[in-house]
């Protein structure tokens, strides 16, 4: 009986320490010397920054893909090639026009129609309403029982005042009437039926000429799906009162009080308008880009890795190289997929399929990310983790304590899973023993970190996801001191080192992490 007993559990040991072994043995493909070439090149001078949208960082995905390419990843097969490509749109203004029975107002003396809230589009009507600050809430209704379905609204920004606190909150504080206010205006009037907006600032007495060229274009932006609003253009004073005419000095005075209007001041005027938008619209591509080893008897599912390889660009003629930021990430997954495709080599690949994936448009507002989550490669109800790395190169210039130089921050480990901590602790203590800090885990957290990175759009799609991080939030972030001579490379190569025993251990597991805690509300609705 003992020799039957012992006999699998010597061979199940043995099998551990295999395992442990190889882990180890392909992990030593990550070092400090490795990581140092890769960044030197995509924090270098020739990437210029690497801003999404713009040819340096075009440069940093085409480097990718060539090194995805020569360690030995296959493109997904879904897509043609290893990059997946997005749209962004820069929206120039071509014509406008604006006038009030007949009478044409003046851009920039009047008005403006800013490019970057306004579609290519007109209207008329024969009818203008004034609507106060544009608001209907149960605290404060300015609309009561008005129609405007057909018609053009007429109001102010912000919102009013009762005894020094603003009434809808009942504080010190503006509600979501003020920030981010216009949209939900915009909103509200066009589920009211009205046909366009024209909108007063009290403050905004007269339109600067540089204010009124500004508006004519739009940065590059990602096409989000977006509630309806209808389009506006907004007056200077002068314009104001060329469409409420006689009353608009006093509604003026009451606006700049931040008093509520009175029902005799919401009023309704006929007069023939006629607005009128041109816009000529740019598209410009960027991309993910995406490297896979596929997987042995669970090649159907996927553990990620990944990271953002775009950052600020140029600035007044001068580069923001985001070396830890997230140059620092990049170049981890890079050395990451080095390992894993040495293993494969050697007849050890993983059991799950392992998808490399470097993203843009992280600093925009997790673009490139959105992109894909919204249009998976590989199906999401699959992805086993998300493990993102976002700045592992340095230290946290405000951590004052004695680990600063064997830490990490760990983002997420009490979402989703209960394995993440369990696995990620585990690998940490047999090979790396770094402190894993949860701080940014915190529900207080004020940095909100757990939503700053690429990470939160596998969370907010039900994936369960890890997120490294250094915490260099001061000291050189987004600046262009964040160069390569700051990198802690021992550090460095510890911290990728520990992502990628917790990358194995997910990718080797009999079973996919468990999605067995909810996200939190606050959490889904998090950006």
């Amino acid at each position: 009986m003992k020799r039957i007993f012992l006999l699998p559990l010597l061979t199940a040991g043995l099998g551990v320490f295999a395992q442990k072994n190889d882990a180890s043995k392909f992990a030593s493909v990550i070092t400090g010397d490795a990581l140092k070439s890769h960044l030197t090149i995509i924090a270098g001078d020739d990437m210029q920054g690497r801003e999404t949208g713009t040819e340096g960082q075009r440069k940093a995905a085409a480097y990718i893909e060539s090194q995805f390419k020569k360690i030995g990843l296959k493109s997904p097969e879904a897509l043609k090639g290893y990059q997946q490509f997005y749209p962004l749109f820069q929206d120039s203004m071509i014509s406008s026009k604006l006038s009030i029975n007949g009478k044409e107002l003046g851009f920039e003396t009047d008005y403006i129609i800013p490019a970057s809230s306004n579609d290519k589009q007109g209207f008329n009507s024969d009818e203008v309403v004034f609507v106060g600050y544009g608001i209907e809430d149960s605290l404060y209704n300015d609309y009561g029982d008005l129609d405007v379905k057909g018609k053009t609204v007429v109001f102010f920004l912000g919102e009013p005042k009762l005894d020094g606190k603003y009434i809808i909150t009942g504080t010190n504080r503006s509600s979501e009437w003020t920030f981010p206010g216009l949209p939900r205006k915009l909103a509200l009037a066009a589920r009211k039926g009205a046909v366009g907006a024209l909108i007063i600032s009290s403050t905004l007495e007269t339109i600067n000429h540089q204010s009124a060229e500004s508006s004519k274009k739009t940065n590059l932006y990602f096409p989000r799906v977006k509630e309806r609003v209808v389009n506006y253009a907004s007056l200077s004073h002068s314009g104001a009162k060329e469409i409420l005419g006689s009353d608009a000095d006093s509604l003026l005075s009451t606006s700049k009080g931040n008093k509520p209007f009175s029902k005799d001041q919401i009023a309704s005027r006929k007069a023939k308008l006629e607005y009128r938008y041109d816009e000529y619209r740019n598209t410009v591509n960027a991309s993910n880009v995406l490297g896979v080893i596929e997987g042995t008897d669970k090649k159907n599912e996927y553990v990620f890795v990944t990271g953002h390889y775009d950052h600020l660009g140029m600035r007044n003629g001068k580069i923001y190289y985001g070396a830890d930021d997230d140059g620092s990430g990049t170049v981890a997954v890079l050395q990451m997929a080095a390992a894993f495709a040495k293993a494969k080599a050697a007849g050890k690949g993983p059991r799950r399929t392992m998808v490399f994936m470097t993203v843009s448009g992280e600093e925009k507002g997790l673009w490139g990310s959105e992109y894909y989550s919204d249009h998976p490669v590989f199906p999401l109800d699959k992805t086993s983790v998300d493990l993102n790395i976002d700045m592992i190169g340095r230290v946290d210039t405000e951590r004052m304590l004695a680990d600063t130089l064997n830490y990490v921050y760990v983002v997420g480990h009490d979402k989703l899973s209960s394995d993440l901590p369990v696995i990620n602790e585990g690998a940490n203590k047999t090979y790396t023993n770094l402190t894993l800090d949860y701080k940014f885990d915190d529900p207080n957290d004020k940095e909100r970190i757990y939503f700053r990175s690429d990470h939160y759009n596998f969370a907010r799609k039900g994936v369960p996801v890890l997120f490294f991080y250094d915490g260099m939030l001061k000291a050189d972030y987004h600046k262009p001191t964040d160069t390569v001579d700051k990198i802690n490379w021992q550090l460095y190569e510890t911290r990728a080192r520990m992502i990628f025993y917790t990358a194995w251990e997910i990718a080797n597991r009999d079973a996919m992490l468990k999605r067995d805690i909810p996200l939190p509300a606050s959490a889904m609705n998090g950006r």
